[in-house]
């Protein structure tokens, strides 16, 4: 397939599960008819509590349980790829569960999990907020490169994208596209998400498809928004802005080989990926 339309969702989520999972249902939907092969939910789609402890109320055990079934019945529906952002499933700490984000093929099977693997535990500078995801969640240990029938496909999450080690080591592996689910603050992301999201595409010449929370969320947690769409040459195909919507785009995989070509900086690395 040379080419493909990608769809970011960028949403409000609060702590009504099933009103966030109506709101992911029909924005997958609306992603489907305007022609995509694939659609990245944002982080924590289906529940944003008042307090990240707020999540194991709806911890599933992996491979079971209604969120899992969300997605790969959407899935199947649609004939769509998803990344399903992300949902909490078990760990051996019953008090951290891991933050997956779980990758459904069009047949509605699941192609891959990627766990959260670098968590937020900092203070925001020049404001009260602060941040320890680690006391509620469980860290990843694995990157996660999925092949399908268009490229192959690299996830990441939220603060994963301040590591560009991770994305050295995924580019590697041969990546073309990575999924970004995130849930960035306001603040954080008013300095850095756009910069960060288009140096992790110009720096691998990949697409990234960045799917974000926007608004204010219970407990006043304000997020970014701009999901955004970007192609290899670090230009912004889509940005969703702070309302709620879909965003979708047409990738070129064949212009991405010419550039790599072209501009061989993957070859020029005189450095390999750190394990």
């Amino acid at each position: 397939m040379k080419t493909l339309r990608i769809s970011a969702i960028q949403m409000n989520s609060g702590e009504d599960v099933a009103a966030n999972l109506t709101r992911a249902r029909r924005a997958l939907r609306s992603a489907a008819a305007d022609g995509a092969t694939l659609a990245v939910l944002p982080e924590n789609f289906a529940r944003m509590g008042k307090k990240e402890s707020d999540r194991l109320a709806i911890v599933e055990e992996d491979g079971a349980g209604p969120l899992q079934d969300f997605l790969a019945a959407e899935a199947a529906r649609s004939d769509l790829w998803i990344v399903g952002g992300t949902i909490p499933l078990k760990s051996d700490d019953p008090k951290r569960p891991y933050a997956a984000a779980l990758v459904y093929d069009g047949s509605g099977k699941r192609a891959g999990r990627y766990d959260k693997v670098h968590l937020f535990d900092a203070r925001v500078p020049e404001s009260e907020e602060a941040y320890l995801e680690s006391r509620n969640t469980t860290p990843g240990s694995k990157p996660l490169r999925i092949a399908t029938p268009w490229g192959a496909l690299g996830v990441a999450v939220c603060y994963d994208l301040r590591f560009p080690e991770l994305f050295r080591w995924l580019s590697s592996q041969g990546m073309d596209v990575l999924a970004l689910p995130s849930a960035f603050t306001y603040r954080t992301g008013a300095a850095h998400w756009e910069p960060l999201v288009r140096a992790r595409a110009i720096e691998n010449l990949s697409y990234v498809a960045a799917a974000a929370q926007t608004g204010t969320h219970p407990g006043g947690r304000q997020t970014y928004g701009h999901s955004m769409l970007v192609d290899p040459w670090g230009a912004v195909l889509a940005d969703a802005g702070g309302r709620t919507r879909v965003i979708t785009a047409t990738i070129d995989t064949q212009r991405m080989k010419r550039l790599r070509q072209q501009f061989p900086v993957l070859d020029h690395r005189r450095f390999k990926a750190i394990d």
